[in-house]
């Protein structure tokens, strides 16, 4: 890949520049619907896109003119609860509209997705929705300079259509449940920061803290993945740490369940000598041994909105209104007041 299409992404203007042509010229000759032409000037539009890393194949011709009526669905895994909800909800969506949906995994790295979005488009879906947009990596950009109908879902990148939660109100309900409890020192394991939902809610987690008087929270943040591996690492850190917090907000219930394996190791009671609130309400989260206080994200609206942009992309009447599904905070055992004495 050259220099410039490491930094941005290469349209068929710029093909059509590099190689002295028009734009419709190049459109005709990267058709693969056509035979292949052996004339000078397409020789030169192949070397130009091969030259530049124009890929044809996947964002231009591979799109169908006529709608299949199937839309590809990237997620970052489906051994994660979440993502398998929600693409259960999307193909939900999809067969209520006469659909269908197809899922790729990516295990969230920006070059398996490229990949991954490249193999669908091959297989002539009408567009694409994306579980993984990272807030590091313009490929939800790139997809809009070569025009191909998507939508992000869950995660946003703030400008391509979106539908997702209200993850900063989620994040404050959560830290706001543990405060109207009495609590005060308040640890966060805080997710990826290339994710947006995890930015969000540690936004949401600043908002209620700082209304509480309790701004400086800067010790109290942990960064992490959203598994559970990483969840139980970062609550190791935090309650072995000096000034030990009586409660915990994990901005996803994998983490949470971490959360809840660090504290047994180390010998503490959950909610008695410390408290955690989840995010996501997978349906394990009530079954746990202590149930997990958690925030519920409606996933089959979320779902069903993501089906209708695309549809209204597709139809060419997508409305520029954002819109945002309002989560939920479901109080069960793992939350409680804090102990009389201090955490030592």
């Amino acid at each position: 890949m050259t220099e410039r299409t490491a930094s941005k992404a290469v349209t068929i203007r710029d093909v059509a520049r590099a190689a002295g042509v028009s734009i419709s010229t190049v459109s005709r000759v990267l058709d693969d619907r056509h035979p292949p032409s052996t004339s000078p000037s397409a020789e030169r539009v192949r070397a130009a896109a091969t030259e530049l890393g124009y890929r044809p194949d996947a964002y231009a011709s591979g799109l169908r003119r006529q709608h299949s009526r199937t839309v590809g669905v990237l997620v970052p895994r489906l051994s994660d609860t979440v993502m398998a909800m929600f693409f259960e909800e999307v193909a939900r969506a999809c067969a209520a509209q006469a659909g269908f949906a197809i899922v790729a995994t990516t295990e969230d790295r920006p070059e398996a997705e490229r990949a991954a979005a490249e193999t669908l488009l091959r297989q002539r879906v009408d567009g694409l929705i994306l579980t993984t947009a990272r807030l590091d990596d313009p490929f939800a950009a790139e997809l809009r300079t070569q025009g191909v109908p998507h939508v992000l879902a869950l995660r946003t990148d703030h400008v391509s259509p979106t539908a997702a939660g209200d993850d900063e109100l989620g994040g404050y309900l959560a830290t706001r449940h543990l405060l109207d409890l009495g609590h005060r020192q308040i640890a966060l394991v805080a997710g990826p920061s290339y994710a947006s939902t995890a930015v969000a809610r540690q936004a949401g987690y600043r908002r209620a803290m700082a209304e509480a008087g309790l701004a400086d929270v800067e010790h109290l943040i942990h960064e992490s993945t959203f598994g559970m591996d990483s969840g139980e690492t970062a609550a190791r850190a935090i309650l072995t740490g000096p000034d030990r917090p009586t409660a915990i907000f994990a901005v996803n219930d994998n983490t949470a369940i971490g959360v809840l394996a660090a504290a047994q190791a180390a010998g503490l009671s959950v909610p008695d000598d410390l408290s955690v609130v989840g995010y996501n309400d997978i349906p394990v989260s009530a079954r746990l041994p202590v149930a997990l206080t958690s925030v519920r994200v409606p996933f089959d609206r979320i779902a069903t909105h993501a089906v209708d942009l695309l549809t209204q992309q597709l139809a060419g009447t997508l409305s520029a209104e954002p819109v945002t599904a309002t989560p939920t905070l479901i109080p069960r055992q793992s939350t409680a007041r804090p102990p009389a004495t201090p955490a030592t």
